[in-house]
């Protein structure tokens, strides 16, 4: 509000503030400083600048822009300390009679410095405009307020401070009575002070609340005269005027013509108008502060999504990043593998030219020595022998046995161009409809599970998908075999079914769609509920454990958690390899606890002879080293010519045939017969492996840096093999 009680031309609260007829306020005294004297030429006559006395107040005021006032394009204009521009005061001509104080000289004008409409002066002057007496109550009950709240002790030491007692008019600090007696005491030097009341505030003695008598406003202050006659109170208002007047200004005449009403009826009808307009402001005001709410959360939203949006980009370029780090890795194997070739074939010809050059210089040697001899019935004896070997000698270098097997240059070429290419053009893509339907979800089968008569199964999208995603569709055989039925349509990616038959093998799948249609189903992933009479006693040993029928085909593939960290997954987690050149151990997303499951292992890459392991552990097998060192795991390690078996690192059964790039090899876990069996192209390797195992096992596997194999599953168990080889002795 403290704006609103600001006078416009000197920036302080209103001193004196009178109603200009733009109906804006101004104080008296910056009134007098803005006040410019008219030229002549739009001065009007002395007629009727003198006559008035019944002339309407109205008619002595010229309203009019300042761009019409002749004084708009060339008298300086200045800035108050509000900002706003305002005219100076215009000096009066040499030899011109001083007005008097208040009045204004005669042809001068104002100027509002608000609106800048002018106003002409009469005789009256500055006189001639009403004092807003409401205005100047209210800054005075202002300022005191203000006064009020600042009465405080100076020399307290609480807070906050006590409220003054008494101001030393020499020392000029406001006391508590505390303070005063421990500070300012009636003796010595301070016996001449003169002490005397705090700055009078709403409820002092001698305050005034209401800026008049200290009473309440409208209620005992003393009811304004008026202007022309000074012994009478305002009783009418002139619509036409919009001012006030009293009984005596209608007796003369003045406001014949115009609309006059009762004061108070005038006052009660724009008090109401006024708080109607307020109403509307109000309404506007809370309106705005809505908004401005809605503003702030959008801040909050923005910064929120630009973070998420962030966090996607910084991933993708990684899973990017990371990609390219696997496939510089592969490349630079191959590039090691050629230098080292060649670097093997040069020192195999260095070595072979040296033996060479070492045989031919020393039979050079002998046989100048054979010739340097004068006797020649011993040098027929041997002659013949040496041109012979002179002559083998000398046909071992032939053409090309002295030019090197290889160049220095590696005929590798990597074509990188169109990857840069497509790295330059990487950029956000807009969505545009019609979009493609969704992906193939897949199925998390690490938190698929059964649990007693209920199923549960999760699913999500491929990574790096861009087609939008309404929704999914789960479906559900009547677990004899029968037609899928839908058991679940939304946006979640975690469904349980309730109140399925016990002893029961079902058959699930999903799917997704959005506006463009439904998208293919997943792979059917197969889940056998409890047996009645054990689920109510016997839950599932481990919660994500899939309990299989014995004729049940698992889906499943490499963990990327719970693998170790020199592990590379890739190929939607189905193909693995690894950046150390010691053996880590990987697991499989399933964990079986019976039935009778096979899966394959397709040996992608095999470098330098190293010795990968297949099999089965527990979920808690170490993890940095050969599968089957500890007691956790159960497995055949293999290398190009044979095999092991392995368990608590105890090496039996070695048999002949290894692995090698293309070979494939089966893991066939019987948890009914509680065995064992591994398979090198379809032949079983060996006999049983292990025998009376029993608990919950999971897929395994371990390798280095020169193997890569992709893992294959959902293969039915087969039913005709070849004679097993038999240990070696």
């Amino acid at each position: 509000m403290e704006e609103e009680l600001k006078c416009p031309v000197c920036g302080s609260l209103f001193r004196e503030p009178i109603i200009l007829p733009c109906s804006h306020n101004v104080c008296l005294p910056c009134a007098r400083t803005i006040a410019v004297q008219t030229p002549e030429s739009e001065q009007p006559d002395s007629e009727s600048a003198a006559g008035g006395g019944g002339g309407d107040h109205a008619d002595k005021l010229s309203l009019h822009s300042e761009t019409d006032s002749g004084y708009g394009s060339y008298t300086p204009s200045l800035k108050s300390p509000n900002g706003v521009r305002v005219l100076p005061l215009v000096p009066a001509p040499p030899g011109a009679a001083a007005a008097p104080r208040g009045a204004g000289p005669a042809g001068s004008s104002l100027t509002c410095p608000q609106c800048h409409r002018s106003a002409s002066l009469d005789q009256r002057g500055l006189r001639g405009f009403q004092r807003n007496r409401l205005l100047e109550a209210i800054v005075q009950r202002y300022q005191q307020g203000r006064a009020a709240a600042a009465a405080k002790c100076q020399l307290c030491d609480r807070s906050p401070p006590e409220p003054a007692a008494v101001l030393c008019e020499q020392c000029e600090v406001l006391y508590c009575a505390a303070c005063q007696l421990r500070c300012h005491p009636a003796r010595g030097p301070f016996a001449k002070h003169r002490l005397a009341p705090p700055p009078a505030h709403p409820g002092a003695p001698g305050g005034g609340g209401d800026g008049g008598g200290g009473k309440g406003a409208g209620g005992g202050r003393k009811p304004p005269t008026c202007a022309e006659h000074d012994l009478e109170n305002y009783s009418m208002y002139c619509v036409s005027c919009r001012s006030p007047v009293c009984y005596q200004c209608l007796e003369e005449g003045r406001h014949a013509k115009h609309d006059v009403k009762a004061l108070g009826a005038m006052w009660k009808q724009h008090k109401a108008q006024l708080s109607q307009a307020l109403n509307g402001v109000s309404d506007k005001a809370k309106e705005a502060k809505e908004f401005l709410v809605q503003l702030k959360n959008l801040l909050q939203q923005i910064q929120e999504n630009g973070l998420d949006y962030e966090a996607c980009l910084v991933a993708q370029c990684d899973a990017l990043v990371d990609a390219l780090t696997r496939q510089k890795a592969k490349l630079l194997t191959k590039v090691t593998k050629e230098r080292e070739h060649k670097l093997k074939v040069v020192w195999d010809q260095i070595n072979h030219c040296t033996l060479k050059l070492r045989q031919s210089t020393g039979l050079m040697e002998y046989c100048l020595e054979v010739i340097k001899e004068n006797d020649p019935s011993g040098f027929l004896q041997i002659s013949d022998a040496l041109i012979k070997r002179v002559q083998v000698s000398q046909e071992q270098w032939v053409k090309g046995a002295l030019e090197p097997k290889v160049s220095a240059e590696f005929d590798l070429t990597l074509d990188s161009e169109p990857l840069l290419q497509s790295i330059h053009q990487l950029d956000f893509i807009q969505m545009k409809f019609p979009v493609s339907v969704p992906p193939v979800p897949l199925l998390q089968l690490e938190k698929c599970c059964t649990r007693n008569n209920s199923v549960t199964l999760a699913w999500r999208m491929p990574p790096l998908t861009h087609n939008p995603v309404e929704g999914y569709i789960l479906e559900l055989d009547d677990g004899d075999g029968g037609q899928f039925r839908e058991v679940y349509v939304g946006k979640e990616t975690l469904c349980t079914i309730d109140g399925l038959h016990f002893n029961s093998t079902y058959n699930a799948r999903v799917k997704a769609f959005n506006s463009s249609g439904v998208g293919p189903y997943s792979k059917t992933v197969i889940l056998q509920t409890s047996d009645a009479d054990s689920s109510r006693t016997q839950p599932l040993l481990i919660q994500s454990c899939l309990s299989f029928s014995p004729s049940t085909v698992a889906w499943f593939t490499f963990d990327p958690s719970s693998a170790h960290r020199d592990i590379v997954l890739s190929n939607d987690n189905q193909t693995a390899t690894c950046n150390s050149y010691d053996d880590r151990v990987v697991l499989g997303t399933a964990a079986f606890s019976k039935g009778v499951h096979y899966w394959e292992l397709h040996v992608d890459r095999y470098d330098n002879h190293p010795d990968p392991a297949f099999g089965i552990a527990r979920i808690n097998v170490v993890k940095d080293m050969m599968l089957g060192k500890d007691d956790k795991a159960w497995a055949m390690y293999v290398d190009n010519n044979r095999s092991w078996f392995m368990h608590c690192n105890s090496h039996t059964n070695r048999t002949e045939g290894g692995v090698s790039k293309g070979a494939t090899v089966g893991v066939l876990l019987d948890l009914n017969k509680h065995n064992l069996t591994f398979y090198i192209n379809g032949q079983q390797q060996g006999p049983p492996a292990f025998e009376n195992i029993e608990g919950v096992f999971m897929p395994a596997l371990s390798l280095n840096r020169n193997v890569q194999v992709t893992l294959h599953t959902g293969l039915e168990v087969p039913q005709s093999v070849k004679q097993p080889k038999q240990p070696s002795n």
